[in-house]
């Protein structure tokens, strides 16, 4: 047994890479790079994505806090984890909540540099110890999330039937992928998981999620019902690797924090598996009544 859970450990990081690759690189393929561009330049958009991802984030966070009793090792968890909106399984969730393909790829680069800009800054504010930089959280973000988002966005506006013929196999590799990094989360850190869910964090972590799921997709103000679904399901959820690389430049980090950052990710996706496919419901109804 555990030779099998050392062979997991050894080729867990390269899967972690390869499903976050994969999922950006079939989401970039159904996006016009023109259209992410004249997106991204929306005054508005900008406004509410920096509004919600790193002024109510962390509040909702600090909230959550004064009401609910937390160890502080999930205290500083929650407060990372705040300034980090959007997780990198968004794509596939989008299809079946109904949600804007092209407003998801402008939503995710501008979300991935907020974070890398922005978490440097604040984390400080909100943790003691904690020290960030810029490029320790922009380079793997970029090489990670951006550039697999910005290669499928070219092939797609440039060579459009190249696109269409490898989107395909792109998807079907990023569902499988995503399938073997839920099995071995599970398989390396259910020990570690079933601790923590005993404890506040668990339901302090989904009230966060909740709570800025239902703020952003409500207070999307000039949003469609599309945009207004990838803001709710990209601000409820949280980029992982940037929340895991903030944790581990604390000095003194506890094995119990690692743990509530994965336990996040697969808490995180869980509920998206549910949340999306009742989104797409509801529109489907709402356009019916149209």
């Amino acid at each position: 047994m555990n030779e099998i859970l050392q062979f997991c450990q050894s080729i867990f990081n390269p899967l972690v890479i390869v499903f976050t690759v994969t999922n950006l690189l079939s989401m970039g393929l159904q996006v016009d790079l023109g259209q992410m561009i004249k997106i991204v330049g929306n005054p508005k958009f900008l406004g509410l994505t920096f509004g919600l991802g790193w002024v109510v984030g962390p509040a909702i966070a600090y909230l959550i806090t004064l009401l609910i009793p937390l160890d502080n090792g999930y205290i500083i968890v929650l407060f990372i984890g705040s300034l980090a909106p959007c997780a990198p399984f968004l794509p596939p969730l989008l299809p079946k909540a109904h949600g804007d393909v092209v407003f998801a790829g402008a939503f995710i680069p501008v979300a991935v540099i907020g974070t890398s800009l922005l978490m440097p800054l604040i984390a400080p504010m909100l943790v003691k110890g904690i020290d960030l930089s810029v490029m320790s959280l922009l380079k793997p973000l970029f090489i990670t999330v951006l550039l697999p988002l910005l290669i499928g966005a070219l092939i797609k506006t440039f060579a459009s039937k190249v696109a269409d013929k490898i989107f395909n196999p792109v998807k079907k590799l990023a569902g499988l992928s995503t399938l073997l990094t839920i099995i071995f989360c599970l398989l390396l850190y259910y020990k570690q998981m079933w601790a923590t869910a005993g404890s506040m964090a668990m339901l302090s972590l989904t009230i966060f999620m909740v709570v800025m799921a239902l703020i952003s997709f409500y207070g999307g103000f000039g949003l469609n019902r599309g945009e207004r679904v990838v803001m709710s399901l990209g601000m409820g959820t949280r980029n992982i690797a940037a929340v895991l690389i903030g944790v581990l430049a604390i000095t003194n980090v506890t094995p119990n924090m690692v743990a509530m950052v994965i336990i996040w990710t697969l808490w995180s996706f869980i509920l998206g598996i549910i949340i999306a496919p009742l989104m797409g419901k509801k529109a489907i109804k709402t356009s019916a009544t149209t």
